[in-house]
């Protein structure tokens, strides 16, 4: 009787841990960028925890905690004729509109590898692309090993919460 109880508990707590927030935004620039909405909430819940206020000590805003040059250049590639400015990068649309931009772009170069397009989402497509010209890549598309302590947990932190959000909320 107690073990059932205590699953329920813990898929609960794994709820709460692991939320839908802003559920019809990320939804709408998944399936705008073909993306699983899972890779969006892992993001969003490992950049900023949901936080749309959210700045890092780089500068990075948002819930996907872009920072003023990744703007611009999204800026450039899906918006060059909008009126939109990096302040709005506090608006969650505008925010997971560019991240999600952002992230189909770096999982179309990667191969698809959720792991490489996460490195890159974190340290950008310069070091990524730096990191397989010096051999940290199998087949010259995908990383198989980060050199840094920061990239390393970071790609971990977003496979782990893709994973979890896979489990908890299905295909």
């Amino acid at each position: 009787v107690c073990l059932p109880l205590l699953r329920l508990g813990l898929h609960r707590m794994d709820l709460v841990r692991y939320p839908k927030k802003y559920q019809e935004i990320i939804e709408k620039w998944a399936a705008e960028y073909e993306l699983d909405p899972h890779i969006l909430y892992a993001v969003v819940r490992t950049e900023s925890g949901f936080d749309p206020d959210a700045v890092s000590d780089a500068g990075a805003r948002g819930l996907m905690q872009i920072t003023e040059e990744t703007f611009a250049w999204i800026k450039l590639k899906c918006a060059p004729y909008e009126e939109i400015t990096f302040d709005d990068l506090f608006d969650p649309d505008v925010n997971v509109r560019f991240g999600a931009y952002f992230i189909s772009r770096s999982l179309e170069r990667y191969g698809g590898d959720l792991s490489t397009a996460a490195a890159a989402y974190h340290s950008g497509w310069g070091t990524v692309d730096r990191l397989l010209e010096e051999g940290y890549s199998a087949d010259g598309v995908t990383l198989n090993g980060y050199p840094y302590p920061q990239m390393n947990f970071y790609v971990y932190k977003i496979n782990r919460s893709y994973d979890k959000y896979t489990q908890l909320y299905g295909e």
